[in-house]
């Protein structure tokens, strides 16, 4: 009963937070995504997630796929932390969606098998999305812990905001 109502009052308190103070994110002038950027876009995704009902692990990459940062919401799957971080490399990897590659690298498609390149780091079903600015892949975002339809409608979120 007592966390029924603290998850009301949490998510009341973000939504006032937010609606009230809604970040004002300055037009980017360099090449590279920041960890203010990757914070934002982990907070806003994780928003979305509750709204959604999902538990999810977001992961935001460099642009060398290298992890600059990982959010676990409560309760979500252990598994996810791995397949988030390694959405995230994907798709700067490979400068494409995971949903996308899914398609490519189905049996019979063009890339099948690639998740077996890279150490086994390469994740073929949705939930990755490149970040780009003008045009150049900076950095990716990878979502895990809904069905793939989900993580993939949360990471096209935070493209989108990007």
């Amino acid at each position: 009963m007592s966390t029924d109502i603290e998850k009301l009052v949490r998510d009341a308190v973000l939504k006032i937070r937010n609606s009230e103070s809604e970040p004002v994110r300055e037009k980017k002038s360099i090449e590279k995504i920041s960890l203010s950027d990757a914070k934002f876009l982990a907070e806003r995704v994780e928003q979305r997630a509750r709204e959604m009902g999902v538990k999810a692990v977001v992961a935001v990459s460099d642009e060398g796929g290298n992890l600059m940062l990982l959010e676990c919401m409560d309760d979500s799957y252990l598994a996810s932390r791995d397949i988030a971080i390694n959405k995230a490399y994907t798709v700067v990897a490979l400068k494409m969606p995971t949903s996308k590659l899914a398609v490519l690298a189905a049996p019979g498609g063009p890339l099948y098998g690639i998740q077996h390149t890279n150490g086994g780091r390469i994740v073929i079903f949705g939930g990755g999305d490149p970040l780009e600015l003008r045009g150049k892949v900076v950095g990716g975002i990878g979502v895990s812990g809904g069905s793939a339809e989900q993580d993939t409608e949360l990471s096209a979120f935070g493209r989108k905001i990007f």
